[in-house]
């Protein structure tokens, strides 16, 4: 995945923050972050538990409500362009992310690519016609080490992963994920599995947007509504792959690209996690859908990128064929 070298990049929108700065590059990143329990032992709490800290928060606000206690009642109001009590400088100078300035930078900086990654999919959800007169952007990507606080979600530390907080309209993402926990269940920390996470999560804005978290109800099970909400937001991450590219910012996304994706959803489906982590499947348990779901409907955006309606999970009778 490369990104346009000519291309201007806006970062009033990213901002980085928390703990101890930013996290490491591709590959890098700080200590390794331990799975709950090892591989084997611990049965099916030792699954919850990772759940609770690691995929369940590659999502929506749930994981950090958890974590946070009571609703994210215990934890600080944060505004937006605020992290770990920190206030983000205006015009987009925002922490490491003021020396991104074009697609060249975000090609040879980490994070940099971040930003191009945001600007792009800002740019590919404003040019959506099913959202026209709904659409405004996430608040802020923030990209945190250690520990962050959130809008609303409660205070999360860098072992939920990814997430999105509906409250605040913004992303949390600490980078050590993907080098830590993400690697140890088998995945690949590449520039474009980076942005498939992203996606995902801005796939959780565009949701918000849509009033589509309020039809949450039932947060457990292979048909729940929280395994829905998920698989919608792998279809909407497909759309964005297959149109990125016609954006000003993505000039090449490879089909060993695509495969990383694809590879991606698989290491985060639910059967997965949980045979990684105790042995054993159990399907009741599920709210994220399994590996072979998640690539279904991943690949299901990547045909369909301009209109929402085919990712439609909440209408769909069979998960397992989009």
């Amino acid at each position: 995945m490369r990104f346009n070298p000519k291309a201007r990049l806006d970062t009033s929108r990213t901002s980085g923050g928390g703990g101890g700065g930013l996290g490491g590059g591709l590959g890098g990143g700080g200590g390794r972050i331990p799975i709950p329990g090892g591989r084997a032992g611990g049965g099916i709490g030792t699954v919850v538990v990772l759940l609770l800290f690691f995929v369940l928060s590659q999502c929506t606000g749930i994981g950090p409500q958890v974590i946070g206690g009571s609703g994210g009642g215990s934890s600080s109001t944060v505004g937006t362009g605020t992290f770990g009590g920190q206030q983000a400088s205006d015009g987009g100078d925002t922490g490491d992310f003021g020396s991104c300035k074009t697609g060249e930078d975000a090609n040879n900086d980490e994070n940099c690519a971040f930003v191009a990654m945001e600007n792009s999919m800002t740019g590919f959800w404003d040019s959506q016609a099913d959202l026209e007169g709904r659409f405004q952007p996430e608040q802020s990507v923030v990209i945190f080490s250690g520990q962050v606080e959130t809008g609303g979600c409660g205070s999360a530390s860098s072992s939920v992963g990814p997430f999105y907080c509906p409250s605040d309209q913004t992303i949390y993402l600490d980078p050590t994920f993907f080098d830590s926990i993400f690697e140890q269940l088998g995945g690949e920390d590449t520039t474009f599995v980076r942005a498939y996470v992203l996606a995902h999560e801005y796939g959780h804005h565009i949701q918000n947007l849509l009033g589509t978290m309020g039809q949450v109800r039932t947060q457990q099970g292979p048909d729940s509504d929280a395994v829905r909400l998920e698989l919608q937001a792998d279809c909407y991450a497909g759309m964005w792959t297959a149109a990125a590219e016609n954006d000003g910012f993505v000039t090449d996304i490879t089909d060993q690209d695509i495969s990383e994706g694809i590879s991606a959803a698989k290491t985060v489906g639910d059967d997965h996690i949980q045979s990684e982590t105790s042995g054993r499947v159990d399907t009741s348990s599920f709210t994220h859908g399994s590996s072979e779901q998640r690539i279904a409907w991943f690949k299901k955006g990547l045909t369909t990128p301009d209109s929402i309606a085919p990712c439609d999970t909440f209408k769909s009778r069979n998960l397992d064929q989009p």
